[in-house]
């Protein structure tokens, strides 16, 4: 079966700003007109799955079953190999109640230096994205790069754990980008540089073309 094309009104299902700003930003070239979770006065759903996909899944459902539209999730993290790929599918909870990301990332260093670790310090970014529709169907996709983290953060662009995360092949961390840069969609068939975007290009081969 084809995948199914959105069309007309989604609801972008995030309460997160930096998230929602992002995918407007990717989803914006195709005419699609989104509203936030957040504008709909939506709830959160609570994130209970063990995996990205499964909690994309979990949050785009919920918005969809609430809003009586087509609804678009994502759920990201970043996996450092020396952590046993923690924090994963906790992400955001390791940022706290605030979500004070700077406090994250100094975790992330802390728990790298209790386990000896030594650099490079290996790492990747994944992200799942769902699409689901008032009527059950579900559309899903994911994206992943690899880099290594570096410390102390560099750069105040992006949210997250952008600022330690440098991806390979290049010499600046994902918080030291414009998002043109981090996530631009190249039209020649190569490979997008985040995992956002990533994900997003394979949902926009299927669901937007």
């Amino acid at each position: 079966m084809d995948p199914r094309k959105i069309a007309g009104k989604l609801v972008i299902a995030t309460h997160n700003p930096g998230k929602l700003w992002e995918l407007r930003q990717l989803l914006e070239p195709h005419g699609v007109e989104a509203v936030s979770a957040g504008e709909l006065g939506l709830e959160e759903p609570e994130e209970t799955e063990q995996s990205f996909a499964g909690n994309a899944l979990l949050k785009a459902r919920a918005a969809a079953m609430a809003s009586g539209l087509p609804a678009f999730a994502d759920d990201s993290g970043l996996c450092v190999a020396a952590l046993d790929d923690a924090p994963g599918v906790y992400s955001a909870r390791w940022a706290g109640e605030h979500r004070d990301f700077k406090a994250a990332c100094a975790r992330v260093e802390r728990e790298l230096e209790a386990r000896g670790a030594t650099p490079p310090y290996r790492a990747h970014f994944t992200c799942a994205l769902a699409v689901v529709w008032p009527d059950g169907h579900i559309e899903q996709f994911e994206g992943r790069v690899d880099g290594v983290l570096v410390f102390p953060p560099k750069g105040e662009k992006g949210f997250g754990y952008d600022p330690i995360f440098r991806p390979d092949g290049l010499d600046k961390t994902f918080g030291e980008m414009m998002s043109a840069e981090k996530h631009a969609l190249p039209g020649d068939g190569s490979q997008a540089l985040s995992h956002r975007a990533r994900a997003f290009q394979a949902l926009a081969r299927a669901c937007l073309e």
